[in-house]
């Protein structure tokens, strides 16, 4: 795989909403640059930003807020709420935050949700830039405009479709992301290759060594799954398709959503309960007749080389899980949907799954 140097940029295609997706390093002066212009536009700005972040780049955060207001979220899946969506509401009411306003979004995954849902409804609606800091969320939830907080009965049951007007991928910020944070990422990359770019799983496969921040191969890999969820998304921006679409992008996280409700948010990382979501569709696409000459140790060896759980750590109710699948937001009138494989790197969307064979997919990894 070629190495990656230059700073680059994709397009996520969505006609007069549409936004460019830009992947490099040292992109802190060109935040400040974009950031100052809509300030001169006389726009007013504020930032939201995962405390763990502030706290491991103090100087970038430093550099770009000191002149605007700053809401820091405490790290972690529990910022997903009501509580800390109502604190955004405020926070940006009392700044006088209006219809021209512009919130700047840095974090992972739960803070890139919560305040993507935070500008989505805010006074109906205002503009967002999305600056992803962990790998899952550069490869996959900054991309999309899915936006949303969780409940106790599920993950992401309340949300919006609101896409940021401008994302920007520095991977200088990988360089202090925590070893587990960054195998949690490594999950979704896995997914990508496994869902519909065959290429892709292919070479995770191959590398001599696992991937790290400072690996020659990491940008690259970031852009093709960046690119791969932004032609999915032009293609069915809504999940609305009635084949594949972006449905697909959710393979493995029926299960996934059902683990992390189950055994209490924040006990798995979401890329850790990725992991083993991947396990089970596979399993499960075995099980309906699929993926006949695939080997299931290729991918159990690829998940647990990134130190990714491929079975739970404590065994869960398969009825409360499978309970929990009722419950998501995938359900579509009454019938629980899963992504299952053809063959890796060919997925589709079957809707006459039988629970009983769910049960006993579930009972593999430990739940009983």
């Amino acid at each position: 795989m070629p190495a990656f140097t230059e700073k680059q940029m994709l397009k996520v295609e969505l006609g007069d909403r549409s936004y460019p997706i830009e992947i490099g390093k040292g992109y802190i002066d060109s935040l400040i640059a974009f950031k100052n212009k809509l300030i001169e536009g006389r726009r007013r700005v504020a930032v939201v930003v995962d405390e763990g972040f502030a706290e491991s780049h103090p100087t970038t955060i430093g550099k770009f807020s000191h002149d605007i207001p700053t809401l820091k979220i405490p790290s972690g899946e529990d910022s997903k709420s009501v509580k800390w969506l109502a604190k955004g509401w405020e926070f940006l009411a009392s700044n006088k935050i209006d219809r021209t306003g512009v919130l700047f979004v840095f974090g992972g995954g739960v803070t890139g949700d919560l305040g993507g849902f935070l500008a989505a409804s805010y006074l109906r609606g205002i503009d967002f830039v999305q600056v992803p800091t962990t790998l899952l969320a550069m490869v996959d939830s900054s991309v999309g405009g899915k936006t949303g907080i969780n409940l106790p009965a599920g993950k992401n049951l309340v949300g919006s479709f609101h896409q940021p007007i401008h994302v920007f991928i520095d991977l200088d910020f990988l360089d202090t992301l925590p070893k587990r944070e960054f195998s949690a990422g490594m999950a979704e990359v896995i997914k990508y290759g496994m869902l519909g770019k065959f290429s892709l799983y292919q070479n995770l496969i191959q590398l001599k060594e696992t991937l790290s921040p400072q690996s020659v191969e990491l940008p690259e890999i970031i852009h093709q799954c960046c690119s791969e969820k932004a032609k999915i998304v032009r293609g069915d921006e809504r999940e609305s398709a009635s084949k594949g679409g972006r449905a697909l992008l959710n393979l493995g996280h029926t299960f996934a959503h059902a683990i992390e409700a189950v055994a209490g948010y924040g006990q798995y990382l979401h890329g850790e309960a990725v992991a083993i979501g991947l396990v089970c569709a596979f399993r499960l696409s075995q099980k309906l007749g699929y993926c006949a000459d695939e080997s299931i140790n290729d991918l159990l060896t690829l998940l647990t080389s990134y130190d990714l759980p491929i079975e739970l750590s404590e065994p869960l109710l398969t009825r409360k899980l499978i309970d929990a699948m009722m419950n998501d937001k995938k359900v579509n009138k009454g019938t629980l949907r899963f992504v299952v494989m053809e063959r890796m790197g060919h997925s589709f969307v079957d809707k006459t799954v039988d629970l009983n064979l769910v049960a006993e997919i579930l009972e593999t990894i430990g739940a009983h």
